[in-house]
């Protein structure tokens, strides 16, 4: 199964009142593993960034000045996202702006839910940890995973961080392997993760060894407590 792990940025917090998005970051997993394929793009959104969003991303209208529209990156980013399940932390407020970007383009590209499904993480961590905070930070310190480098917002660096958060909120450990070696993936507190070191050797017990491990559970079966197994 193919799923996307995706962040976004925005001039401020509601597009109805005509904020954009200016960042995307997502990662890849396939089969619940972090493939290293990942899509990062920053975005000059047409308008003034508000400087309450520039204190949470520190991202600057001087910065995105020279940066590519929505339409000149939408058809890149909907090619990377199509029939994967994106999982987004409080997906609506994602997936909002990036429905209404697709509206601006004049509704060439579908809202999100036509192509994909959409996963929605904070929903999850909510239903696990009733009554508790479950931002992204929250879920960090619960979980152990340390993200004393994320000193401001960014997507793609929070696509990253939500990839682990959510492989362990959803029951599972989270693996550490990447495709590529030059991935710009890391772990958390800034150790790069190893690359796949391909199958592992199967070694099998020899028949000494057999014989052995029967010797030694007969021996521990002949005493007066009972053995548990």
């Amino acid at each position: 199964m193919r799923q996307v792990v995706l962040d976004t940025e925005t001039t401020g917090l509601n597009p109805q009142s005509g904020h954009r998005i200016i960042e995307i970051g997502c990662v890849e997993l396939i089969s619940r593993k972090l493939t290293g394929n990942h899509f990062h793009v920053y975005i000059n959104p047409e308008r003034r960034v508000e400087e309450e969003a520039i204190g949470v991303h520190g991202i600057t209208n001087e910065f995105l000045a020279d940066k590519p529209l929505f339409s000149d990156v939408a058809q890149s980013f909907y090619d990377y996202i199509k029939g994967a399940e994106l999982v987004i932390h409080n997906a609506a407020f994602d997936v909002g702006f990036i429905n209404n970007e697709f509206k601006l383009m004049g509704g060439r590209i579908k809202p999100v839910e036509s192509y994909c499904e959409v996963l929605d993480t904070l929903a999850m961590a909510r239903k696990k940890h009733p009554g508790q905070k479950n931002n992204l930070d929250a879920l960090c310190k619960r979980y152990g995973i340390i993200n004393s480098h994320r000193e401001l917002h960014g997507a793609l660096l929070d696509a990253e961080i939500l990839a682990d958060v959510y492989l362990l909120l959803s029951g599972g450990q989270t693996n550490f392997l990447l495709a590529k070696e030059d991935s710009p993936t890391h772990m958390s507190g800034g150790m790069k993760r190893i690359s796949s070191c391909g199958s592992l050797p199967i070694i099998r017990a020899t028949d000494e060894e057999k014989l052995a491990h029967q010797k030694y559970l007969k021996d521990i079966s002949q005493g007066d407590e009972p053995v548990l197994w």
